[in-house]
């Protein structure tokens, strides 16, 4: 059994491939398996080609990000999951804060790193920033990002800090808990999958923190 695992869930995105991978493979110290979900581009060509040293998973139909996810996790034996979107740049050594901390803290379930724009680096990204909550209504929100309104990365969120939910875009998981609570739901196909799948942690008395 793998440590840790980085997925990477693909449907025709042989263009962010190509862009992101490298960097992915240049500082990751764990398996990398790119899920694809029946593309119809040259994906699964580039990776044979240029990228032969990461795992592929091929599911039969474009399953969307959740239950995609669902079945390629089914087959891959590690302690951790990261589910990584294809649009993502990592840089530096970007798993081990996390591994280093969840190791020594059984009661956190997942976690997520800090995410910038990537096309404008000193902001916080929209979708996840530094890990999200849920106000009295139910909308969900980030530290870093708040509606229309994203902060600049002054170091106010360097610290770790429980949230409510995770962005799918950099999740760190134990694949027993996960597989524990079920996965992802399938009925959100792709987008709020998240949000629903750390409230199911929660609700079962896990935290989720961002490191």
């Amino acid at each position: 059994m793998d440590k840790v695992a980085v997925v990477i869930l693909n449907w025709n995105g042989e263009e962010m491939l190509h862009r992101f991978l490298p960097g992915v493979l240049a500082h990751t110290q764990a398996e990398i398996y790119v899920a694809d979900n029946a593309s119809t581009d040259k994906s699964l060509e580039l990776l044979s080609v240029d990228f032969p040293a990461v795992k592929t998973i091929l599911l039969e139909r474009n399953y969307g990000f959740a239950e995609g996810y669902n079945r390629a996790l089914a087959q891959i034996e590690a302690e951790y999951f990261v589910l990584l979107n294809s649009d993502v740049e990592v840089k530096d050594d970007w798993i081990s804060p996390m591994l280093q901390y969840l190791d020594i803290h059984p009661e956190v379930a997942a976690c997520q790193p800090k995410i910038l724009s990537w096309h404008a680096p000193d902001k916080f990204e929209y979708a996840g920033a530094a890990g999200g909550y849920m106000d009295a209504w139910g909308y969900p929100y980030c530290r870093g990002r708040i509606m229309n309104t994203v902060e600049t990365d002054e170091g106010q969120y360097d610290t770790v800090a429980p949230v409510f939910w995770a962005t799918g875009a950099a999740l760190m998981v134990r694949s027993a808990v996960y597989h524990e609570v079920g996965g992802l739901d399938a009925r959100f196909f792709a987008h709020m999958e998240e949000i629903d799948f750390c409230w199911r942690l929660r609700s079962r008395g896990y935290d989720i923190v961002c490191i």
